[in-house]
């Protein structure tokens, strides 16, 4: 038996090793791709999806475009973290095979969740505008889905973007109010995504004779030199596929349930989660925050889809 996992995405770097370990693992069905302004234009990174399916052999997965901004807030990208045009790496030009489904990604969310209803999994890696649009076409979309896990968010640490924001929040703050407030998800933020490195030893042993085998090293180095002094760190975080490792396998993630809001009132606290412990607000759970990861067996997981791939 295999579940299915609908991705939304905007590839990205690590975007892109969250993808090649989905399509990669034999117990998750991809049944979908929806794109999602973040790390660089919705146009980019529909284009870096497509070209990503073609070189990892899988343009029988469909894809949807959606949203090109976020819901009030300004557009922002990342492509002096991710490089020019969101992704680094040597891709091939996308071709017909994977060619773009003729709806919207947040009506493509909904279409998924009510044909796999109780079954379907979606990972939200990128901001969370096309589920927050999602939510708003179709109101019980939680309860459609099996699972909804969300890479965001900076619970009980120092947020990436401002001192309490990482980037997904911080780009599309309403949008990542209303999910997280209504759509019961979990969220996979900087608490344990931070530490989702991979050994500085095995990259470097990693074969550069492939374009997809110099791509993947790109991917996984994609942090320059300030970013790593920055944070104490001697390899990047691969944030997002820390996600799609637990939905592979359920033990690498450790959550809690807790009463979590996010700020969209003043620049200061853009975007950043804010849970309850104490229960001061009294306002019950409504999701679920992952406070702790099992690394090594993330690392393994991720190690044996790259070795498989090169």
């Amino acid at each position: 038996m295999t579940r299915p996992l609908l991705i939304d995405t905007d590839p990205g770097c690590d975007d892109a090793l969250a993808l090649a370990l989905a399509l990669e693992d034999p117990t998750l069905e991809v049944v979908g791709l929806t794109t999602v302004h973040g790390n660089t234009t919705v146009e980019a990174t529909t284009h870096n999806a497509r070209a990503l399916l073609e070189v990892l052999g899988r343009t029988d997965v469909p894809i949807a475009a959606g949203a090109d901004r976020p819901l009030l807030a300004d557009l922002e990208t990342a492509e002096h973290i991710h490089g020019e045009g969101g992704i680094r790496g040597e891709l091939p030009e996308p071709t017909s095979e994977t060619e773009l489904e003729g709806v919207h990604a947040a009506r493509r969310i909904v279409e998924a969740a009510r044909r796999h209803e109780g079954e379907l999994a979606l990972a939200a890696i990128g901001p969370l505008t096309n589920v927050a649009l999602a939510l708003a076409l179709e109101p019980r979309l939680p309860e459609l889905l099996d699972d909804l896990l969300v890479m965001g968010g900076a619970a009980f640490v120092p947020g990436n973007v401002t001192p309490l924001a990482e980037a997904n929040f911080h780009s599309d703050p309403e949008a990542a109010r209303r999910v997280v407030r209504d759509a019961e998800p979990t969220v996979v933020g900087l608490d344990v995504t931070r530490r989702a490195t991979l050994p500085a030893d095995w990259i470097d042993s990693l074969s550069r004779e492939s374009p997809l085998a110099r791509s993947l090293r790109e991917w996984l180095t994609y942090y320059d030199e300030d970013v790593l002094e920055r944070y104490g760190m001697e390899t990047a975080a691969i944030h997002d596929a820390l996600v799609i490792a637990g939905l592979v396998d359920g033990r690498v993630l450790e959550t809690e349930a807790h009463h979590m809001q996010v700020g969209t009132d003043s620049e200061l606290d853009r975007g950043a989660l804010v849970c309850d412990p104490y229960g001061v607000t009294g306002g019950e759970p409504n999701g679920r925050v992952a406070v702790d990861a099992d690394i090594d067996r993330y690392r393994e997981l991720m190690t044996e889809t790259v070795d498989g791939l090169i």
